[in-house]
Formats: C-alpha cells, sequence, structure tokens
C-alpha cells in the first residue's frame, strides 16, 4: 500500500486541507474508489475503510493482478465532517455539483478539480454516494444515462438491483456523470445509511466491489456470487407521500414485500399523539426507499416502490 497526498490546500486560519489516496498494485490505472464527498457521509468513508483494509491484506499476499493499479479515496471533506455539516462549511456549496472543477475557481472547484485530475485516469470509477432525501435504500448500483454507460458491467457487482437514470441537468456537475463522459465506466454503490453506520449493508458494500474487482480480472479473490441483479428505471418506481406533516412512524422496511392496502407508515399529530393518517400501499410490489427521519412533511415522499410486472 503507497498512501499519497493527492491534494493540498493553505488555510489562512487554520490547518490546510489535505485529501490523501491509497493505492495499492502497480501498473495500469484500472479502478478509482471515492468515498465521503460531502460532510455527512460517514457511511461512505466507513465502507472505503474496510476496503482500504481488504485491499492492503491482498496486496500482501501478492492477489492484486500485475499491471494493475487501485486507488482508494476515503473522504474529501474533512472540515465538514469535523463539524457536522453536509456541504462546505463556508458557503455551504456541494462538492458534488462542482466536477469537473476549475482550478483558479472557488474553493470547491479547486477541490472538485484536484480530485477529478487524479481520478479521471481510471478504467473503472466506483463512487459511494447518498440520496438528496434522507432515508433507506435496498442496496444497489445507479448508473446515468449518458450514452457511454455500461449496465451489463453494473451486474457484476452482484447487488439485488442496477437503477438506471436519466440524468437533469444539475447532474452534469457530478462526479459519476463526468467519469462517464471522459471515458471512465462509472458506478455509484448505494447502501442503507449515510450519517451513521449500518453495519450489514457496508460489508455487502465492501463484498460487491471486491466481487466487480475479481470478476474484472483486478484482484484474485474467492467471493460468493452475489444476486442476479434486477435492472430498472428509476422513473419506474412509485412514490408513495405523505398528506399530512407530523411525526413519522415507519411501519416497513427496505426490501420487503408489501401488497396493496398494506400499512406502510403513520403520521402522528406532534401534540396530541392522535393519528393524523395511515399511509397504504397503493400496489403490489417492493419496498425500494424508505424515509428514515422523525418527522415528515406534507406531500414528502415516504416511500419508493418496485411495481409488480403485472400491474
Amino acid at each position: 500500500m503507497r498512501k499519497e497526498l493527492i491534494f493540498h490546500m493553505d488555510n489562512a486560519y487554520r490547518d490546510g486541507l489535505d485529501i490523501y489516496g491509497y493505492h495499492f498494485g502497480k501498473g495500469e490505472k484500472s479502478a478509482c474508489i471515492v468515498g465521503a464527498l460531502r460532510g455527512n457521509e460517514i457511511q461512505q468513508m466507513y465502507i472505503c475503510s474496510q476496503l482500504v483494509k481488504e485491499l492492503k491484506i491482498l496486496e500482501e499476499r501478492k492477489a492484486i493482478v500485475a499491471d494493475h493499479e487501485i486507488l482508494v479515496i476515503p473522504r474529501i471533506t474533512r472540515m465538514a465532517m469535523n463539524i457536522g455539516k453536509r456541504f462546505w462549511p463556508v458557503d455551504n456549496t456541494d462538492i458534488n455539483r462542482m466536477f469537473p472543477g476549475y482550478n483558479l475557481g472557488e474553493t470547491t472547484q479547486r477541490i472538485a478539480a484536484g480530485i477529478f485530475d487524479v481520478a479521471q485516469h481510471y478504467s473503472y470509477g466506483i463512487q459511494f454516494a447518498s440520496f438528496y432525501m434522507r432515508g433507506d435504500f435496498v442496496p444497489h448500483v445507479r448508473l446515468m444515462e449518458t450514452g457511454f454507460e455500461n449496465a451489463s458491467l453494473a451486474d457484476l457487482f452482484g447487488l439485488p438491483y442496477v437503477v438506471i437514470r436519466k440524468p437533469r441537468p444539475v447532474d452534469t456537475t457530478t462526479l459519476n456523470y463526468n467519469w462517464q463522459v471522459w471515458d471512465t465506466n462509472a458506478f455509484s454503490v448505494y447502501t442503507n445509511a449515510t450519517d451513521q453506520i449500518d453495519e450489514v449493508s457496508a460489508k455487502k458494500a465492501v463484498a460487491s466491489v471486491l466481487r466487480f474487482l475479481t470478476r474484472m480480472g483486478i484482484i484474485r479473490y474467492h467471493s460468493h456470487g452475489g444476486y442476479i441483479a434486477t435492472t430498472i428505471r428509476e422513473d419506474e418506481l412509485m412514490n408513495v407521500r405523505s398528506h399530512d406533516a407530523g411525526i413519522f412512524r415507519r411501519r416497513i422496511e427496505p426490501g420487503q414485500e408489501v401488497r396493496r392496502g398494506d400499512l406502510l407508515a403513520e403520521v402522528i399529530d406532534p401534540c396530541e399523539g392522535e393519528t393524523l393518517t395511515q399511509i397504504l400501499s397503493p400496489t403490489d410490489g417492493i419496498i425500494f426507499f424508505t424515509h428514515s427521519q422523525p418527522l415528515v412533511m406534507e406531500g414528502a415522499i415516504i416511500c419508493r416502490i418496485i411495481r409488480r410486472l403485472y400491474e
């Protein structure tokens, strides 16, 4: 393992910003794995730390295939993470909306440019990402439909689902999108949690990446086959919304099968404790995403359902 300072920026009032990467193997730049781009992505940083641990052992056993190099960048925003903010604390900007970056621009543009200058040269890019809505997912791989995406490669992670989404204009400044445009096969891996550690889904994520690297001939690792992935489009997911605001009481979990009329959640009056509404499933299917916060706003999406094919 070789630890390298891949980006440094001086700070007038405190220690400089240092971003480190961990290299495994030597030769062709095969895979770059990026963890926390935002300050609350604790799960994403943790998964990368476990990958560093596993890859270090594999390298000692000479299980990195010759002429292949893997780079892992566990975290980008240490300063935001230290004070518990999701976005860059000075101006509240999102680094994952700044790619490919600009090395003479604002701070987050410079950080993005420094990271992308290193990451863009790898054949495969894997990002542990988090969603803009706070909640829990079924572990899955997500691709943007840029015309450069390769859904068949996404199947090799062995996670239950591959989700393809059509990018919006704001998505053109994300790491995943720019990786694809610059000829890197890019994948975003989502697990159950963001701002807390979920050991079960973290282990699944680590195993999925090691499985992918094995199947691409980059490492030698004995892995279980995983799932035969189901490919779905994000616009095919059914959104279920809350009709009231209040205390949110969830009655289902990600991955659970539901039938039309099953109880998904309840919204409780925050002052009187009475049930304001019971939210019932409008279809048969599988729960893909669920709201996880204790409060919910009127009109908020409380879950997303993969509908049965016969619906």
